[in-house]
């Protein structure tokens, strides 16, 4: 099978195309012949030699990916050859066969195609355990996401609006901020001008907001921790902005506040199939009623991954970008 391997740590020249055996399904998982896989900023830490491979799981990158059940192992049941699927899968996706836990498969919710549908596992996964199951966001509270106009950004955005909360969003351009606003967010902060805290505060009459789910760290936490309402959740999912911070204690213990945080791709497959059965209860229904959409800034042959690459690490995009395979 046709593939893109990294060649080793560095920029986005070290994805080479190249040709490997196509994998074999074990146990409980579906052979996938990909049409399309969605880039992810793991995937870039991943080239760079800063996220290590989870034990057993594939040295090529690619977390998500759509296209149709090919073989299956011995186990599988919920499945059969021909079936159009999107997953997650902790490797592997960057090529034209990927074996899947057949726990972390879903059907293609109707009316999609691979394409949009291989923009769905990793940010749907990880938005719902991380706003839903940790953060707690519950009927009628709020979510401050920080960083709204990326790709899971544009998940978190539209699934809270979707879920009848109110969301707010930084973006870093008064473009993106519109089209934070467009997908759901009653107002789109521009953190290169505005004060997050200051403006969540005034949109939330001094309250503040329930939940926020970050993907910066760093110097954003003491201001983070202003801008939760009382027992509100700060949820970390990245550290583009640094992985030290200074945390007022008496600020959490005063007001009830909880910190925590996840990485998803070393969980155990039990732990994902349980998002997964939630989301396809929950969130594909309003997928397919066009609730929430697929929001894909470009497609790329897989042979041009690097390219798909130097456009993720510009931050000029706007949602998804992913890889035609």
């Amino acid at each position: 099978m046709r593939c893109v391997e990294i060649s080793k740590p560095g920029g986005p020249e070290v994805l080479v195309a190249a040709e490997r055996p196509a994998p074999s399904p074990k146990g409980d998982e579906i052979l996938v012949k990909v049409a399309a896989a969605g880039v992810n900023r793991p995937d870039v830490l991943q080239r760079m030699g800063k996220y290590p491979v989870p034990p057993g799981a594939s040295d090529l990158p690619g977390l998500e990916i759509a296209g149709e059940v090919f073989a299956l192992a011995s186990s599988v049941t919920k499945f059969k050859i021909g079936d159009k699927v999107c997953a997650l899968v902790s490797g592997g996706g960057y090529a034209e066969y990927c074996a899947a836990p057949e726990a972390q498969a879903l059907p293609v919710p109707k009316g999609l195609s691979p394409l949009e549908a291989a923009s769905l596992p990793e940010t749907c996964f990880t938005v719902w355990s991380n706003v839903y199951d940790r953060g707690r966001l519950a009927p009628g509270e709020s979510l401050l996401v920080q960083g709204g106009s990326s790709g899971i950004g544009v998940t978190a955005i539209q699934m809270a609006a979707a879920m009848g909360n109110r969301v707010f969003a930084t973006a870093g351009s008064d473009e993106k901020c519109a089209a934070c606003v467009k997908l759901g967010a009653e107002k789109a902060i521009n953190y290169r001008t505005q004060d997050f805290l200051e403006e969540i505060k005034a949109a939330t009459g001094g309250k503040g907001v329930n939940v926020i789910l970050d993907m910066v760290g760093g110097n954003y936490v003491p201001k983070e921790l202003k801008c939760l309402a009382d027992d509100g959740r700060l949820v970390f999912i990245a550290m583009l902005g640094g992985s030290k911070t200074e945390l007022d204690i008496n600020e959490v213990m005063r007001r009830r506040l909880v910190v925590t945080g996840s990485t998803l791709r070393p969980r155990p497959i039990e732990f994902k199939g349980a998002i997964a059965r939630r989301l396809k209860e929950v969130i594909w229904p309003l997928i397919e009623a066009g609730k929430i959409k697929p929001v894909i800034f470009k497609t790329f042959p897989l042979a041009q991954a690097s390219e798909a690459h130097k456009l993720m690490e510009s931050s000029q995009h706007i949602g998804k970008i992913v890889l035609e395979v």
